[in-house]
């Protein structure tokens, strides 16, 4: 999908939702509809500051929230960097594939391994609120 389009369909998300998708807001998400793997916040505020020079860290991270409150990206931890979620328009487990050379960041939605991990979770007694697994690794590019 193009970046038209994802903002059409976030702007919609957000209209659904009674949520206000500001400019900024929508300059942040389109920052990270262009990226090709994760961003730090402080990358994606030097960004920001080629068109909003008053740009101070708190825009970016109040952008942040908001963008992750509603789902469309997705915090990668161990990297401390964000990505834009494709599938936004719906709750899922995620499972990142994160090249640790290159930082491609590829992003997967399997039900067999959620459904095992709340498996062995219910075994423990533990009940899952949400899922995030983070797989590092080489990808197909840089294993050459």
């Amino acid at each position: 999908m193009n970046i038209e389009s994802l903002v059409s369909k976030a702007k919609q998300v957000c209209d659904n939702r009674g949520a206000r998708f500001t400019p900024i807001r929508e300059k942040v998400f389109r920052l990270l509809a262009s990226a090709q793997g994760g961003v730090g916040a402080y990358d994606l505020l030097e960004q920001l500051k080629l068109t909003e020079s008053g740009a101070k860290p708190a825009t970016i991270y109040r952008a942040l929230d908001f963008l992750a409150e509603l789902g469309f990206i997705h915090k990668i931890e161990s990297t401390n960097a964000f990505m834009l979620c494709h599938h936004f328009d719906h709750i899922h487990p995620v499972q990142l594939l994160i090249c640790d050379s290159c930082g491609f960041v590829k992003e997967l939605h399997s039900s067999v391994i959620s459904h095992e991990l709340n498996s062995l979770a219910a075994e423990s007694g533990f009940i899952v609120s949400g899922q995030t697994i983070e797989a590092h690794g080489r990808c197909g590019s840089c294993k050459e």
